[in-house]
């Protein structure tokens, strides 16, 4: 008898843990197959220190055919899902096509980028969502700074010293915390004044979470330099700068697009019942009439138990929790163990702003300064599924040792485009789609294309910004809910 088949689409982190703990629960009993685009998992949460220099690239990868045993990793991306053929029809890493039969499906496809018809940010922004995006802004931030020390315009100096940060949620405060103790570093024995911008439509940074991390991270902020705007987003962006809801307009090199995440656009295309583009599942993570498909983490939409009437945030803590109650579900419907719901209590949270300081809340505590940068540090080394030692390493060795300030020149501008649902690879120099599907904004229309054949000219870190046009844009309409899942 042939054992049943089980396709797992996407290696985030609801993906890896099914992965990690349908291999534990069938021990052989059924071939499981990982779909991902990449052979590593990347552990998100520590992605900022990465473009700050404090940690390794490959400090925040855990390899997947490394650990996950019994598992057949298949490089590519989902391009269809034929459900009642009961196969996944991809694409390979070099544009091959291939098919995957699958009994059980499980789609953890994750999230992308989340756009806003804001004028010139497809453009002239870049995201924050893979590795590729954060070895790029390391290397611009440098490259800005090294330009600036050699300009003979006091303007364009300052231009390419001013960095802006568009959301204030987890990832974009962590960002621009990060960012200005980098720069700072760089700038030590230059005659250079880094500026950092956060913005946000919210009224405080960390909308999401606790009003006392909040003020915590603002003060830290605030007190490093950093200038946070509040009530405040991007009108349009330009080759020069930006244009803020306010009427200013601030001359920059770089924009980076932090405003949250939304659920990858393969989910769409199954045309089952959706919630703001997350697939609806009930409680034990399955798709109601569809027994052979699950999902999971940021592509499904799963009730919360604990607040009835809504649905679990797109976080990093929901998706791996899920991804544990997704593997005992699907092992369970396979007649491997009892089925479970799936039921979150909120640990906490914690934000790490650089140095020794951080916002965390453990166990409902709130804890800021030395104490939460030890906890936060903690967290992060207990919920790495690898490399802790590395990790810890890093980090000891970039406490007494000074940060090197140099930039590979490994990715471009144009191989990183916003506009993509493929974050965590590099676009070929082809523009193929293989390397990369184009993501759409949230009306469904494409977003402007970008080309991949050549770098493209006019944007933050190419080639000198063109004249800006002599009329200021007209108002663009902003949806009035926040955005989410910025995990």
């Amino acid at each position: 008898m042939s054992r049943p088949r089980i396709v797992i689409v996407g290696a985030g982190f609801a993906g890896y843990r099914t992965a990690r703990v349908l291999s534990r629960l069938t021990r052989h009993r059924a071939q499981i197959t990982l779909l991902n685009p990449t052979d590593y998992f990347l552990y998100l949460p520590l992605l900022p220190q990465v473009a700050a220099g404090i940690l390794e690239p490959r400090r925040v990868t855990v390899s997947l055919s490394g650990t996950l045993p019994g598992v057949r990793l298949v490089l590519g991306e989902a391009e269809s899902i034929d459900l009642d053929g009961r196969t996944v029809h991809c694409t390979g890493p070099e544009g091959d096509p291939g098919t995957l039969p699958f009994d059980r499906l499980v789609l953890a496809a994750g999230s992308v980028n989340k756009l806003l018809p804001v004028p010139g940010v497809a453009e002239h922004a870049h995201g924050f969502r893979g590795l590729p995006e954060a070895l790029y802004l390391r290397d611009h931030v440098t490259r800005q700074l090294e330009l600036a020390a050699a300009e003979d315009d006091p303007r364009t100096c300052s231009a390419r010293c001013t960095f802006v940060v568009v959301g204030a949620g987890y990832t974009g405060t962590e960002v621009a915390a990060q960012g200005k103790l980098f720069t700072d570093a760089q700038t030590r024995r230059r005659p250079l004044k880094p500026r950092w911008l956060l913005l946000d439509i919210a009224d405080r940074v960390l909308p999401e979470l606790d009003e006392r991390l909040s003020r915590t991270a603002d003060k830290v902020l605030r007190e490093r330099g950093v200038d946070v705007r509040t009530g405040t987003s991007v009108k349009e962006a330009t080759p020069g700068g930006v244009l803020l809801s306010d009427g200013e307009f601030i001359d920059t090199r770089t924009l980076v697009w932090c405003v949250g995440v939304r659920p990858d656009p393969l989910a769409e295309s199954l045309e089952l019942p959706m919630e703001r583009g997350r697939l609806l599942v009930d409680p034990h993570l399955q798709v109601p009439g569809r027994p052979e498909l699950f999902a999971c983490g940021d592509a499904a939409a799963v009730p919360d138990l604990e607040r009835p009437g809504s649905y679990t945030p797109m976080t990093a803590q929901h998706a791996w929790r899920q991804g544990k109650v997704a593997a005992r579900n699907v092992a369970a419907s396979l007649g491997m163990g009892e089925r479970g719901v799936y039921h979150h209590r909120d640990m906490g949270f914690a934000v790490d702003l650089g140095g020794v300081k951080a916002a965390a809340n453990p166990l409902g505590v709130p804890l800021s300064g030395v104490a939460a940068g030890a906890v936060t540090r903690g967290y992060h080394l207990a919920a790495m599924p690898g490399n802790r030692v590395r990790v810890a390493a890093d980090w000891l060795l970039d406490a007494v040792l000074p940060r090197q300030t140099v930039q590979l020149g490994l990715v471009r501008s144009w191989a990183v485009p916003l506009d993509t649902a493929s974050p965590e690879l590099v676009r070929a120099p082809g523009g193929a789609q293989s390397q990369g599907r184009q993501a759409r904004t949230n009306g469904g229309a494409p977003a402007t294309k970008q080309t991949g054949g050549a770098p493209v000219r006019n944007r933050p870190g190419g080639a000198p910004a063109g004249k800006r046009s002599a009329e200021p844009p007209g108002p663009v309409k902003r949806s009035g809910t926040p955005a989410e899942g910025d995990s």
